[in-house]
């Protein structure tokens, strides 16, 4: 028990600390930096600490409007994280029995994941384009005056987004109803629970930390996610591409201000997750012992 650590164990713990240095040390040095003062720079010596980069940030540099691409994208990620839960539920309740073509379903569901994501906003793009002549070759006078594109930010751009984040939420929802005990609905239906009570009342509390974790993968993927929009999007950016287009135009600690911004969100979001997960679990055990309880 008194014998040293092995030199092993030292190479590989500084391998680690390389590594995890390497992996963080860039976020943490844009997090530093973007607390300097008014006349401070973009690289270190800090000169001061203040917040005075982040009101510059909302105030609008004259260069992009910041609060609306970050209420944009905001909105977007909302509207992606409620369509990839319903969905993914939906097929996970669907897949439990099978059904013909099931497989060729499945796969061509999650083979986005393998197709470039700029190719995939490309053909989104495309698709959309060919909508578009096709409503001014043929479209009523109605439709076709005044019209432009039917790309936008919660047409192509959600679709866009969708190809994503779908998958993700179906490969854990498939996960969880493979394993999901069928005998916890049999029973509800025989104490004469309909079907809707039955999975409000006995499945959505089960899997309620799946979905919440569904959630989180659909909003912060879609948060963040820059190479699906830069094609499909439309006419208005998001806060990522607006984020990836100050980089060749904004020389102030300004940049790192949204940085340390959209991040401290990502942040947000997972503890928010983290919290309803721990929540739904404790809600489980209390209710499970106090049933316990009340079988004693």
């Amino acid at each position: 028990m008194r014998e040293g650590r092995s030199l092993g164990f030292y190479l590989l713990a500084a391998f680690f600390a390389a590594y995890v240095l390497f992996l963080y040390g860039p976020m943490i040095v844009i997090f530093l930096l973007s607390f300097q003062g008014p006349t401070g720079g973009l690289t270190f010596p800090m000169a001061g600490f203040s917040l005075h980069w982040f009101g510059k940030l909302w105030e609008g540099g004259g260069i992009v409007d910041i609060g609306a691409a970050f209420r944009r994208s905001l909105a977007l990620g909302l509207t992606v994280m409620v369509v990839t839960v319903v969905f993914s539920v939906l097929a996970g309740l669907g897949f439990r029995k099978k059904f013909r073509g099931q497989g060729l379903l499945f796969y061509t569901a999650i083979a986005s994941l393998i197709v470039p994501s700029i190719i995939t906003s490309l053909g989104i793009a495309l698709m959309f384009r060919e909508l578009d002549d096709f409503v001014k070759a043929y479209g009523p006078a109605w439709l076709t005056d005044g019209y432009t594109t039917s790309m936008g930010l919660f047409t192509s751009g959600l679709g866009a987004h969708l190809t994503w984040t779908l998958p993700f939420g179906l490969l854990i929802m498939f996960a969880i109803f493979n394993r999901f005990d069928a005998r916890l609905e049999e029973a509800a239906r025989d104490l004469g629970a309909s079907p809707w009570q039955t999975f409000r009342y006995v499945v959505a509390p089960i899997i309620l930390p799946s979905l919440i974790g569904v959630a989180l993968f659909g909003f912060t993927l879609s948060w963040d996610e820059i190479a699906r929009s830069s094609q499909a999007i439309g006419s208005y950016n998001t806060l990522p591409m607006e984020l990836q287009a100050l980089t060749t135009t904004v020389t102030t600690p300004q940049i790192y201000a949204l940085g340390t911004t959209t991040t401290a969100v990502s942040f947000m979001v997972i503890s928010v997750a983290l919290l309803g997960i721990m929540y739904s679990r404790a809600r489980q055990a209390r209710k499970g012992s106090d049933a316990g309880k009340g079988l004693v």
